[in-house]
């Protein structure tokens, strides 16, 4: 696949790899682990990526403090590849259409004209009581940026006034036009037994929304739960004591 900035494919199924073909200079930004392999000409460099406050802001959005760099230093095109450590689907934004909040752990790369920052919420509430480490980033600019989503992607255009309660850890991305909030999930029975979150993130139209059918957390969860790690963790809404009950 082809734009007018860059030249990129995605292949794989369920484990999908992002191969991006680089002109003389360009450069991609990475988060590290992402690299899969690269071709001669592309040089890898590690960095805060804008100085020691720029990495403390991506520390307390719970990424990783330094980020790493690919540029093509060579006279000729040449290949970079990255993938994902778990099993998904991978989005691709262009964010000059506009810009994008994303859960923390769904940014995979993008171009260096894409500004990744810690999005502060608007609610105290979204910030602190989001579940699963509902954190946000923001990305903004010009360029295309590559997402990770667990499982599939579903993809959602919100009409003005149009409302979605969408569980926080199946919450991928939403445009900036749409409006947010995190709310608890209301009845005692439903959050000792329903065996979800105890919050829900409420969002209202216009814009569009992507979610996650499988976020890593839940598939984490079931994981160890059927290797004999134990029941889930109880921040998935008390669904220890609902396994109990259930005989699991």
């Amino acid at each position: 696949m082809a734009t007018s900035t860059l030249n990129y494919r995605i292949e794989g199924d369920d484990f999908q790899a992002l191969f991006v073909h680089l002109q003389p200079g360009a450069t991609m930004r990475a988060e590290p682990g992402s690299f899969m392999f690269m071709e001669p000409g592309i040089q890898m460099d590690t960095s805060t990526g804008g100085g020691i406050m720029a990495g403390l802001k991506r520390a307390i959005g719970g990424e990783s403090f330094f980020v790493t760099t690919f540029q093509n230093q060579g006279s000729r095109p040449a290949t970079v590849a990255f993938a994902a450590a778990y099993p998904g689907k991978m989005l691709v934004l262009d964010l000059s259409l506009g810009t994008v909040l994303c859960q923390r752990d769904a940014f995979l790369c993008s171009t260096t004209d894409v500004d990744v920052s810690l999005a502060f919420t608007r609610r105290l509430g979204a910030g602190f009581f989001g579940g699963e480490g509902f954190i946000l980033q923001k990305l903004s600019g010009t360029g295309q940026a590559f997402l990770h989503a667990g499982g599939y992607i579903v993809e959602r255009q919100l009409a003005s006034g149009e409302e979605l309660r969408v569980d926080t850890g199946c919450l991928v991305a939403f445009e900036e036009s749409v409006d947010y909030d995190i709310q608890m999930i209301r009845g005692i029975k439903t959050m000792l037994f329903g065996g979800e979150g105890l919050f829900y993130a409420l969002l209202r139209g216009p814009g569009k929304i992507w979610m996650q059918t499988t976020p890593f957390s839940r598939f984490a969860d079931r994981v160890m739960s059927a290797a004999g790690g134990g029941s889930e963790q109880t921040q998935r809404g008390g669904s220890f004591l609902g396994g109990i009950l259930q005989g699991e």
